[in-house]
């Protein structure tokens, strides 16, 4: 068996690819980064040691439990310019709906800072010019947090980015940039200023699901285990083929060749109305793509390199009851609002109580 994992294929630096002929060129967004050397951080058993093929039903989704979805909100990593920054959408996206999930589904969506990632996590995990999905991993977990993304809502800027308005954005990562809010109109008197606390979430693990070219039965079942027991993996796949591909039908196309430059996530699995397995796979190109921006791809092929470039994390903590500011952010907690503190909640990894079922 040959067990492979995907960052000896993955880019050092962003190229651009034509799709056909006349067509705009795009780069290549999956590029790991130098300072991105700790590809994985496992502690607790993986789901695939300790599920079962009978704990993994014919057809599963994370968007429809028993008609409810238990995923963040989707995303455009596009707007409003051009950003390359579709491995931070998997990421974070993957590990809000974690969240959530943990969480129960109920309750407010999580969702986490993008751009507070394109601010402060140019060395390790990426830019508006490429990047990965284990890189933002590692940055979390080794900053320590990452705010909710109230505190640093998407300008789809990084610091090397000239399009747009970006040439006059600051993203320098520093406090402001981290979590913010304004007080009123200049003209009155009002200014931004960093908030001292604010919501956030931490990663406690993350890691690679490793790929067998001998096994690609092996594969699809581990990538199950993990989606089935802890929720959505992000994962690189070959996109030049999806660009002008319009849904209605599950991707599988055993010409569809080249190398992986863009990052998803994978949500669950089905079957179409001929027997065709497949991965629900969410993408970061807004919902006016493919099915409400989601699309199918065939399980079991690898197909667009789909299965061999899988990565999950797990939350460490995640804020469930913030520290009170004023609006304008100059006054958090203290006596004057009762002292009240943060608090959160701890995330229980499914191993704890399914690892007796091996």
């Amino acid at each position: 068996m040959k067990f492979s994992l995907f960052f000896a294929a993955a880019a050092s630096a962003p190229v651009a690819t034509a799709n056909a002929a006349g067509s705009p060129k795009h780069i290549n967004e999956f590029v790991i980064l130098e300072g991105h050397t700790k590809k994985d951080h496992v502690v607790s058993p993986l789901p695939h040691t300790y599920l079962t093929d009978a704990d993994l039903p014919e057809e599963f989704d994370w968007n429809d439990q028993d008609g409810k979805s238990c995923l963040t909100h989707m995303l455009n990593q596009h707007i409003p310019q051009y950003c390359g920054s579709c491995w931070a959408h998997a990421a974070l996206s993957s590990l809000g709906d974690r969240i959530k999930i943990a969480r129960g589904c109920a309750g407010d969506d999580i969702n986490l800072s993008v751009q507070f990632v394109l601010n402060c996590g140019g060395a390790v995990a990426g830019s508006c010019h490429g990047g990965s999905h284990t890189g933002v991993y590692q940055f979390v977990k080794d900053h320590g947090s990452i705010p909710f993304d109230t505190c640093a809502p998407y300008v789809a800027c990084s610091a090397e980015s000239q399009e747009g308005f970006c040439p006059h954005m600051d993203t320098q990562c520093n406090a402001v940039n981290t979590c913010r809010t304004c007080s009123t109109f200049t003209a009155m008197g009002g200014d931004c200023l960093a908030l001292d606390y604010f919501p956030n979430a931490t990663v406690a693990e993350y890691g690679r699901i490793a790929f067998d070219a001998d096994d690609l039965a092996l594969n699809v079942r581990n990538i199950k285990a993990e989606v089935h027991a802890r929720g959505p993996v992000s994962a690189s796949v070959n996109a030049s083929p999806l660009h002008n591909f319009q849904g209605g039908e599950v991707f599988d196309d055993d010409d569809a060749q080249g190398g992986s430059n863009h990052v998803v996530s994978i949500t669950g699995w089905g079957v179409d109305d001929d027997g065709k397995e497949f991965w629900r796979v969410r993408n970061s190109w807004g919902q006016y793509w493919g099915e409400e921006g989601f699309f199918r791809v065939a399980t079991g092929k690898n197909m667009l390199n789909l299965e061999s470039g899988v990565a999950w994390a797990t939350p460490g903590h995640y804020t469930t009851h913030n520290v009170p500011c004023d609006e304008d952010g100059t006054t958090c907690g203290g006596v004057a609002n009762g002292g009240m503190r943060f608090a959160g909640e701890k995330y229980v990894d499914p191993s704890v109580y399914l690892y007796a079922k091996e």
